[in-house]
């Protein structure tokens, strides 16, 4: 008798409807671990993905149809320039091509103080889930400001202190921006200290390279060697080849990671899919021209010889690096002294000038922005098949470099809207470059590896529920360099922390996220 009520009692619980918050029926799931997609059904519970599988008999608060779609985790942006985070914590522009976690704090400058800023936003609430980087240039210039010159052993032992203390309240890592203020004046030996103190508290390293066009091969050495001596992963964070001069030399730094990495080092690499870059005017002017800041930059201008070398800088940068040796590839977005002058190249700036659109002339012209307060420029200066090459390497990952953005506002980079649906439609389906499965683990699973994020970055049992739904066969990036400001086309749905924060396409205006703390507090 006891033996048939036990048997009941079984059969009761098992016909029992399972209780989910939501359920994606039909799903083609592309889990993040670079394997084919299979047919499945996902259930998901305060925030969990709790079966992956069939789910059977189940009650739920909301049911997604995901048939003819692939459901993938949520992509995961390991180069997000979060700055106006706390002006749009929704995160419009990254959750609308399916971002539901980025990394800020990208090139040498992060937050500070590190762990107010988090409390802030955890108080504010977020639309993706973030974490950040401790930057080398942020701690550099609360030290040194923007002196040109070595640290003192005190001031060295400040910035480990400072780096230390950004570990300890949550980064992820540290980051250099060794082309930009004041990174630039830092030789290795500093970083390397530095990078240490991230290493011993379990972080990694991510490098805007000392140099991206002639200098490239010793700038990828120099970032191989930092992880050699620090111990410390490696991320050559949009890594590309800038102007015509070196076009094609990806093949050689795409090798010098390989050999790094069978030598027993932790070298891995992010890229954005685009032939041009983003970033300051002032990257086109020597560096020694601007160290104490523009009032300083002012006062070389002024004197003849300075200014005649300043000037030679910027026409051998137009010629063999970011000019790309043509002034219709430096195209201004954001200006702020001349808004006409957004979405312009330079070359028609020299033309309203009256000017001859020579290389010289345009020199005078980058002069004068920077003079106005600078301007942030597109330039237009990778070639196609270095990016192929790149995207093709088993460790590299799919990341942004963009600002999070509002629509008009600016004449942004078009990454800032269409990064990850690009990869997706145009060179994974469109191109054949990589299989769609392996573009999807390159922005999942590869870059939460990175983080050492374990509850994120796969759709498996047990694992956060940030999730990704798009048609395979209409994803694709509508925004362009002339005409930026647009969503991209095929991403359905998209969940945070497993709850919807875009549905049939429609942005939803929810704070689903969470702010990521890094290896030192967990």
């Amino acid at each position: 008798m006891k033996n048939l009520l036990f048997l009941i009692v079984l059969i009761t619980i098992s016909c029992s409807p399972q209780e989910y918050d939501l359920v994606i029926l039909n799903g083609s799931i592309i889990d993040g671990n670079n394997k084919e997609a299979f047919q499945s059904d996902i259930g998901i519970k305060d925030g969990l993905i709790m079966k992956v599988g069939l789910v059977g008999k189940y009650t739920t608060r909301e049911t997604i149809d995901a048939s003819g779609l692939i459901v993938a985790p949520g992509f995961i942006d390991l180069h997000t320039h979060l700055e106006p985070l706390t002006n749009m914590p929704e995160a419009q522009s990254h959750v609308m091509q399916g971002v539901t976690t980025a990394l800020g704090g990208p090139d040498g400058s992060s937050p500070w103080p590190f762990g107010a800023y988090l409390s802030k936003l955890d108080s504010t609430g977020v639309g993706l889930n973030v974490g950040y980087l401790v930057g080398h240039n942020t701690v550099r210039r609360n030290i040194m400001k923007l002196d040109n010159r070595a640290p003192t052993s005190a001031e060295l032992d400040s910035m480990k202190l400072q780096i230390g203390q950004g570990m300890d309240e949550g980064a992820f890592g540290i980051s250099t921006g060794l082309k930009y203020l004041p990174g630039t004046f830092s030789k290795v030996d500093e970083v390397i200290e530095l990078s240490a103190v991230a290493a011993d508290k379990g972080g990694f390293y991510t490098s805007h390279l000392r140099e991206e066009g002639l200098g490239l091969l010793d700038a990828v050495a120099e970032a191989i060697d930092i992880g050699r001596k620090a111990n410390i992963p490696i991320v050559l964070t949009h890594h590309k080849v800038v102007g015509k001069p070196m076009w094609g030399k990806s093949s050689q730094t795409l090798a010098m990671v390989d050999s790094a990495n069978a030598a027993g080092l932790d070298i891995m690499i992010d890229q954005y899919p685009y032939t041009a870059s983003h970033t300051g005017i002032g990257i086109l002017i020597p560096t020694w021209a601007r160290a104490g800041g523009n009032d300083e930059f002012k006062k070389r201008i002024n004197d003849p010889q300075l200014r005649d070398s300043i000037k030679q800088g910027i026409i051998f940068n137009i010629i063999n690096d970011r000019g790309g040796d043509d002034l219709n590839r430096v195209q201004f977005s954001r200006v702020r002294w001349n808004k006409d002058l957004e979405g312009k190249r330079l070359k028609d700036w020299a033309l309203m000038e009256g000017l001859d659109p020579t290389v010289e002339n345009g020199a005078e012209l980058v002069i004068k922005a920077q003079l106005n307060g600078g301007a942030n420029c597109i330039f237009h200066a990778m070639d196609e098949e270095d990016v192929k090459a790149i995207m093709k390497h088993p460790k590299t990952m799919i990341a942004s470099d963009g600002r999070l953005n509002e629509l008009g506002d600016g004449h942004p980079h078009p990454r800032a809207y269409s990064t990850f649906p690009r990869v997706l439609g145009h060179y994974a389906r469109d191109e054949k470059v990589i299989p769609l499965h392996t573009a999807v683990h390159k922005m999942t699973g590869l870059p939460a590896e990175r983080m050492g994020l374990t509850d994120r970055g796969v759709i498996e049992e047990g694992k956060q529920a940030d999730i990704t739904i798009f048609n395979a066969e209409t994803i694709i990036d509508k925004a362009t360099f002339l005409k930026p400001h647009q969503y991209p086309q095929g991403i359905i749905h998209v969940l945070v922390n497993g709850n919807l924060s875009v549905k049939e396409g429609q942005f939803l205006n929810q704070r689903n996220g969470e702010v990521l703390r890094g290896p030192a507090i967990k």
